[in-house]
């Protein structure tokens, strides 16, 4: 492998026209399927394969035209203080607004507060729920604009009113962070290389390649029904990777001309060694974002794999225009060591072949060699650090966002702490109980037992009587919980429920299936929970045979596999801390905390088990180099660390600093991942990879080098190590003294 990437740095560095001329095309044509596109809708949360799911089925069956997956929304008026909701002004107001709605061509049907017990007991509060034809995905922005003047004009009358429920959905903004993310990628960048065009260089690159994978994701969004958050993490993974590779094959690049190789010769060697590097890299970022496909819910297989796709990109465009731009950069970029005029460098720095002594150890070897003295302390050090950080993630509480993790800016927000003072909090997260009786010879006899089976369960504030259908062979009943949507007490219900409804089936044959927004929250983390070990043996797997291959070693991929899942175990306790427990709420702009979101753990489980491995391979492939090429196993730790460490260091701030940027999003599930995601990597970079694999590689010595010699026989070799290159060089090498002799 290093041989062929070597030939193609090579070609990008000679052909940089041709090469810079195909991305550019390439990022003007997705850039134009981009702008005549429709835009992206909604994230859908419905799964395959659960009882929610199923009832929502059986409605579109019997119950035609309703639209059980359409948007809706909740109106909710509250009378000015001193006046009730029945006064016949407000009452006037309330019934205009309603004929409003109506009038929307979208608008399946609008429940007139007055008619439908839309009314809080102290009248205070009223509401009037609306439904539509089409999902949140598919409602036209004047379907959106009508609703919100209606609410407007309530409120020129003298009403508060908000608006519940998915109708109102936005794209979430990610603010200005963001930005400050990438400026700080930017300073990192030019402290590591000393010179401004260097730095630029990593940046330019992985914005082109973030260009290409979210024109491309927007192009598809509506033909894919790609949910608007999908290309913002696409856009947080991609910017963090891309930089990085980019940044690891400048840096080697540097380091080749430090070492006197023509630029040519350096930009093939710099694609051929750290290229090899970042393939193997971007293979686990992909293995692990398309492996989320294995959970088998729609919505995060697309975001899984329209991030690997922009990951794959980052790699592509790494190996490719970097080398292309270093063509054009010419003598701009200068050779390790040395800094630009404009930063005050311009004399090359003393080597120690120039000084006739020994070349000072820098920070990363002196930091190994420590490491190396004092192998078990570091390591007792950084695994106890790390596992006091994971105590919080015992006490891990999963569920999804509702529009009670809203900012209190939103109307959402406010729509349903209204809801709540004047219904109760289990008024926001409605079940909806579906009564097949098809097969059933008395299906009114059922919808009746089903009711009062409900009704004599414990957590209950209101059971609604049943609503069949046409047929008359199926019913829904729509019971209020006495507790919140996300609480422990309403996914017990719930169970309760579907329990109660197998002691009907078995008695009467009819299915009872609870279903609605809160049920079917509860079925997606239940589904995530029981694909979480499945899916890490997957990951984990894939990756670690993976790792036998780039390293020959048993030890080694074994050591990374376990080194992550200390560090992801500590950056689950984190989130649990700020989002769930409420440290730091303030600072991290959490307005409610809650249970952590569902998707997390599997979600942080598979992307940062892909960055964990880019740091391993990164420094480890280093260590392995040296010991290859003759150094004992604590001078190899050592030496990776002298080559490395910086630049590792370096990726691993511009992840941190990308990452955060996302923690300013108003969408809570972005805020989350982007907190988790920074987390994750300062723990994994600053403790496992930086304190505890030089310690035990310390302590392994030869052992973590070992390889069965049957396996090694049947691995094939990859050489990322460069060894093909070096041997090339010899070989050329003794040419030219034949030549001379």
């Amino acid at each position: 492998m290093a041989t062929f990437l070597y030939r193609l740095g090579r070609f990008a560095f000679r052909r940089r026209h041709f090469t810079a001329l195909f991305w550019v095309a390439l990022l003007a044509l997705a850039g134009v399927g981009a702008a005549g596109a429709p835009a992206a809708g909604n994230t859908s949360f419905s799964i395959p394969g659960t009882e929610a799911q199923k009832a929502f089925d059986v409605l579109e069956e019997r119950f035609p035209g309703t639209s059980a997956d359409g948007a809706t929304a909740r109106v909710v008026f509250k009378a000015p203080a001193g006046e009730k909701m029945t006064d016949a002004g407000n009452k006037a107001t309330v019934e205009k607004t309603v004929k409003e709605l109506s009038g929307d061509s979208q608008v399946a049907f609008v429940a007139d507060p007055y008619q439908g017990g839309g009314l809080s007991q102290d009248g205070a509060v009223a509401y009037a729920s609306v439904g539509y034809k089409v999902s949140g995905m598919e409602l036209e922005d004047s379907s959106r604009d009508s609703l919100e003047a209606a609410a407007e004009d309530a409120r020129d009358a003298g009403l508060t009113v908000e608006i519940g429920g998915d109708a109102l959905q936005a794209v979430p903004a990610t603010g200005t962070a963001e930005v400050i993310g990438i400026g700080v990628a930017a300073v990192v960048l030019v402290i590591t290389f000393g010179s401004l065009l260097a730095a630029g260089l990593p940046l330019l690159t992985a914005i082109i390649g973030v260009g290409i994978g979210v024109a491309t994701i927007t192009a598809l969004a509506s033909t894919l029904e790609l949910g608007s958050t999908t290309s913002i993490l696409a856009t947080m993974i991609g910017l963090a990777v891309g930089i990085d590779y980019a940044l690891f094959i400048v840096s080697r690049y540097r380091t080749e001309l430090a070492e006197g190789r023509e630029r040519e010769d350096a930009a093939g060697r710099a694609v051929g060694t750290a290229g090899s590097a970042v393939v193997f890299a971007g293979l686990t970022v992909v293995i692990a974002l398309v492996g989320l496909s294995v959970v088998n819910i729609p919505m995060l297989t697309k975001m899984g794999i329209a991030a690997a796709g922009t990951v794959a990109i980052a790699v592509l465009i790494a190996l490719t225009m970097v080398p292309a731009l270093l063509g054009y950069a010419g003598g701009k970029v200068r050779p390790a060591g040395e800094k630009s005029k404009l930063l005050g460098g311009g004399r090359a720095k003393k080597t120690g072949t120039e000084t006739g002594t020994a070349q000072r150890p820098n920070m990363g070897a002196r930091w190994a060699s420590f490491v190396v003295r004092r192998p078990v302390a570091v390591l007792l050090l950084g695994v106890v650090g790390l596992g006091a950080a994971a105590v919080p993630a015992g006490s891990l509480e999963l569920g999804l966002p509702d529009d009670g993790s809203q900012p209190t800016s939103t109307t959402q927000r406010r729509a349903y702490d209204l809801l709540s003072e004047g219904f109760g909090p289990g008024f926001n997260g409605p079940l909806v109980v579906v009564v097949d009786a098809k097969n059933s010879d008395d299906p009114q006899a059922v919808f009746q037992q089903a009711g009062d089976e409900i009704k004599g369960l414990d957590g209950i504030v209101t059971v609604a009587p049943a609503q069949p259908n046409e047929a008359g062979d199926t019913a829904t009943i729509t019971v209020i919980p006495d507790s919140k949507p996300s609480s422990a007490a309403t996914e017990d219900l719930v169970h309760d429920i579907r329990d109660a409804g197998t002691d009907i089936k078995a008695d009467v044959g009819a299915d009872i299936l609870v279903t609605g927004a809160t049920a079917v929250n509860i079925d997606v983390s239940q589904k995530l929970n029981d694909a979480l070990v499945p899916y890490l043996i997957l990951v984990v797997g894939l990756a670690f045979l993976l790792l036998i291959v780039v390293f020959r070693s048993i030890l080694v991929p074994l050591k990374a596999a376990l080194g992550f899942l200390l560090s992801v175990m500590a950056a689950l306790g984190a989130v649990v801390a700020v989002f769930q427990w409420g440290w730091l709420s303030g600072l991290m702009g959490v307005e409610e905390t809650g249970p952590v979101m569902s998707m997390m753990p599997i979600f942080m489980v598979g992307v940062v088990f892909g960055l964990a491995m880019d740091y391993e391979v990164f420094l480890v492939t280093r260590m392995r180099e040296a010991f290859v090429h003759g150094e004992n196993p604590s001078q190899a730790v050592v030496t990776g660390f002298r080559y490395s460490a910086r630049v590792v260091t370096a990726a691993a701030v511009i992840m941190m600093a990308v990452f955060s940027g996302f923690i300013g999003s108003s969408e809570a599930m972005v805020k989350m991942i982007g907190f988790g995601l920074a987390v994750a990597v300062l723990f994994d970079a600053f403790v496992v990879r930086m304190a505890i694999v030089p310690a035990v590689l310390a302590l392994l010595g030869k052992k973590a080098w070992w390889l069965p010699k049957w396996l090694d026989r049947v691995l094939p070799n990859v050489d990322v190590e460069g060894e093909g290159l070096r041997t090339q060089d010899d070989r050329k090498g003794e040419d030219r003294e034949l030549v001379h002799a």
